[in-house]
């Protein structure tokens, strides 16, 4: 039992809650632990003795686990998104007073905590919405976190979550206060976005270096460790290569080949995409990477098609072509840093927009800040991104900041080089390619949108704007092609 009052609580005991409550306990923050499947609360008091007889407390009853807090009472629920939440709102606020707080650490849709916290404000209770991101070691041994809502609440737990949160040296804890409503669940939702964009253009350089270069997994990972000491340095390029160096423990060759070809999701990437449509914000490669999943889906039918498209001569390789190994890895290494620089581009123009949209004044160069440590999409690059919002808050796009512009100027050769040879080689590269159409379609000065607005009014009469004098202008396209046609 706890000799006194604990700090805070926290309820749900999946790997994620667990691992949250052990770090909080860990950094000498006395936690009360509850969950509603009561073997999971045991599992977690035992991994506390185990962890170092850490001061964490668990109940099997929701009104014993609510008194067993200290006033004003702060508990974080990390529990399944939708419905899941609501119960256990329901369940805990039976118990809570005024000015208690909770706290939602699930990928939750925006929208859902904005409600919550008036529901719960009716009550007299402060609410936030935090985006936990990391996993499950990042949970454990600090995570980014992303805390958006009642800066009252914030205020609360603000020492617990600068000391939890990953540290970077340089640049301080992952938190911030994010801003109001859900503010904070958005955030984490666009970070998704981009970890989507992220995987995938990693799937594309590994295609293109396994299927074009015939580089070996031995080969892969070497070129994967490599770029990890340079610009590419990141979370989620250490991992690939540390996947590339995996043995098959239930038969020959290595791991990463026996994985079947078809990936799941959670939803984040299809809320960043739908919210990229609402907002009339371009996001081709974040896009592009959830087309990917989809498509990777439809395993069977792929499995069919390339049996017909064999048998009509076309291998899915296209080409045999000799390439030079070394030359091919620099320029892949390139392409992916520009494509990646359009990605990020994309999921901060979103972030701007909804702000704007909402008012919630966002900091695009505190938000690149907190994603340097414990997050998925963590990586050296985001100190530049950090460093462009500074030079210039109201920077209008990542790819013009001085830096970057230089940056991809020096690889577009290369980018390029990468996405002919990928498809003159039937290799597909969605995400490096739309990255590429993203940048190429943002640096023209005039583009042939002066046809589609011609067609609209000739066929809808909804009027076109000129470049040499002001106003709308309608013109009868049809009257007069006619006319011409006599």
């Amino acid at each position: 039992m706890a000799p006194t009052l604990t700090r805070i609580g926290l309820a749900g005991l999946a790997v994620m809650g667990q691992n949250l409550a052990l770090n909080i306990a860990d950094k000498g923050f006395p936690i009360s632990v509850y969950n509603r499947t009561t073997s999971k609360v045991d599992e977690t008091v035992e991994r506390a003795k185990q962890e170092g007889n850490l001061p964490l407390y668990g109940f099997h009853d929701p009104e014993a686990f609510v008194n067993s807090i200290q006033k004003p009472r702060v508990i974080i629920m990390l529990v399944k998104a939708g419905a899941p939440v609501d119960q256990t709102i329901k369940t805990l606020s039976a118990y809570l007073e005024k000015g208690d707080c909770i706290i939602d650490g699930g990928n939750e849709w925006y929208e859902n905590t904005e409600r919550r916290e008036k529901e719960v404000a009716e009550l007299g209770l402060l609410y936030l919405g935090m985006g936990v991101s990391g996993g499950e070691e990042g949970a454990r041994r600090g995570p980014s976190m992303m805390p958006g809502g009642s800066i009252e609440a914030y205020k609360y737990i603000e020492d617990i979550l600068l000391k939890v949160a990953a540290q970077v040296p340089d640049s301080g804890p992952c938190v911030t206060y994010i801003g109001k409503g859900g503010s904070g669940n958005f955030v984490k939702m666009i970070h998704n976005g981009i970890e989507y964009g992220d995987m995938q253009l990693i799937a594309e350089a590994y295609d293109v270096l396994k299927s074009v270069g015939k580089l070996t997994n031995e080969e892969l990972q070497s070129a994967f460790t490599e770029w990890n000491k340079g610009e590419l340095l990141s979370f989620l390029i250490e991992i690939t290569a540390d996947i590339f160096g995996i043995k098959d423990d239930k038969g020959d060759g290595y791991l990463v080949d026996k994985v079947l070809d078809k990936t799941g999701m959670k939803g984040t990437g299809k809320w960043t995409v739908q919210q990229a449509a609402e907002l009339s914000v371009a996001a081709p490669t974040i896009e592009a990477s959830l087309d990917a999943r989809f498509l990777s889906g439809l395993k069977d039918e792929r499995v069919e098609a390339a049996k017909i498209f064999k048998s009509g001569g076309l291998s899915e390789n296209l080409t045999d072509q000799q390439v030079d190994k070394k030359q091919l890895i620099d320029d892949v290494r390139k392409a992916l840093y520009a494509a990646k620089i359009c990605s990020y581009a994309q999921g901060m123009n979103l972030i701007r927009a909804k702000s704007a949209e909402k008012g919630w004044g966002l900091e695009l160069g505190e938000l690149a800040r907190i994603w340097k440590g414990g997050c998925i999409i963590r990586a050296i690059f985001l100190d530049r991104i950090k460093q462009a919002y500074d030079r210039n808050p109201n920077l209008a796009n990542l790819l013009v900041d001085p830096e970057f512009a230089k940056e991809i100027i020096d690889r577009q050769p290369a980018w390029r080089r990468v996405v002919c040879l990928a498809v003159n080689s039937g290799i597909s590269i969605p995400g490096m390619s739309a990255s590429l159409a993203y940048f190429d379609t943002y640096r023209r000065e005039r583009l042939p949108a002066n046809l589609v607005q011609a067609q609209r009014d000739y066929f809808g009469a909804h009027t076109y704007e000129r470049t040499d004098i002001d106003g709308s202008y309608h013109t009868e396209w049809f009257k007069l092609a006619k006319q011409s046609r006599i």
